[in-house]
Parts: C-alpha cells; sequence; structure tokens
C-alpha cells in the first residue's frame, strides 16, 4: 500500500469509528501520547526497563512494540494532515526538497 492511499485508509477508518471529527488540537495530545510510547519502546530496547510489574520481553516483543508505536504516531501524524488536506507523499517530497536546499553544499 502506498503512504496516501494508507492515509485515505487510515482517514476513512477514523471517519468510520467517530475518530476524525476530533478537533487537531486534540488529535495533538494523541500525538503527545503516542510519541510518549514511542520513547519508552526505545527505551526499553536500547537501556531497558527495571520495574517490578513488568515481565521481560524477547528482542523480537521489543522490536514488534517499537513498530506498533512508530506506526501509532505515524498514523496520527497522518490523520492529523488530512485534516489540512496534505496528503502524505507531499510531506516525505516537502522533507526531502527542504533538507536538500538547507544542505545543498553537501547534499548530491
Amino acid at each position: 500500500m502506498q503512504i496516501n492511499e494508507h492515509q485515505q485508509w487510515l482517514t476513512d477508518f477514523y471517519r468510520h469509528r467517530g475518530w476524525y471529527q476530533l478537533s487537531p488540537f486534540i488529535r495533538l495530545n494523541f500525538i503527545s501520547e503516542e510519541i510518549g510510547e514511542l520513547s519508552r519502546a526505545v527505551r526499553s530496547l536500547e537501556i531497558g526497563r527495571d520495574h517490578p510489574g513488568e515481565q521481560s520481553l524477547t528482542e523480537a516483543e521489543l522490536r514488534d512494540n517499537l513498530m506498533e508505536e512508530l506506526a501509532d504516531a505515524l498514523d496520527q501524524l497522518l490523520v492529523l494532515g488530512s485534516h489540512y488536506d496534505i496528503k502524505a507523499a507531499d510531506l516525505l517530497n516537502y522533507s526531502e526538497k527542504k533538507l536538500q536546499q538547507r544542505y545543498k553544499d553537501e547534499v548530491n
């Protein structure tokens, strides 16, 4: 699935569930929550967690959790972009152009 197709699928899914109409301001809170969960996943992979209420996870489980949290954060960004009629592929292109311009003397 291409990224714009995923963004449209996600938008449709959120609309069907009644989640899409939440304001972009509220969506930012969800993004913050997902970034926190992503931070925890990275911490678990990089330095581990020492918490008596948690069971130890295998490397595969830790990587799966990282994938889940990266996807959740990305999805929240895509939904926010959709609220402003910004396509995911346009964001990728914008990022590339910005960095190429900023570092034009360094980028091949």
